[in-house]
């Protein structure tokens, strides 16, 4: 199973992982957001992760809204779309499974594919297409 570093609150939702507290991990789970950590977002955990091409996956119903406020729900909007453009994997902890590229080798050596509704990350999709 893959270990993830958890940043904010446990999402209700089984995304797949154990959580642990401390390195070593494979990916990180953000749970959870306030305003203020999304609009300056600088979490030393995840900005590693994102250098050493681990995943880190985001859990969208822990994101913050502003819907009374148009200017900030437009910050906030702008702020995902830039964790987006660094590589954070969005995923709304439905019915989609989370592979990252050990998952992805491991699935390989036997023969099996993950399901339409998998997230995958770009190494983890490259590993089952076989350019590894």
């Amino acid at each position: 199973m893959i270990r993830a570093f958890l940043l904010g609150a446990m999402p209700p939702a089984d995304l797949g992982v154990s959580y642990v507290s401390e390195k070593p991990y494979d990916a990180v789970v953000i749970g959870s957001l306030e305003l203020w950590q999304l609009l300056r977002f600088a979490e030393a955990s995840v900005l590693e992760a994102l250098a050493q091409g681990r995943p880190v996956y985001l859990y969208t119903p822990g994101l913050p809204e502003a819907p009374k406020n148009r200017a900030l729900a437009a910050s906030l909007a702008s702020a995902q779309r830039e964790l987006k453009n660094w590589g954070v994997i969005f995923t709304d902890g439905g019915r989609k499974r989370l592979i990252t590229a050990q998952e992805a080798k491991m699935l390989r050596l036997s023969g099996q594919r993950p399901g339409v509704d998998a997230v995958m990350t770009p190494l983890a999709r490259e590993i089952l297409e076989g350019s590894d």
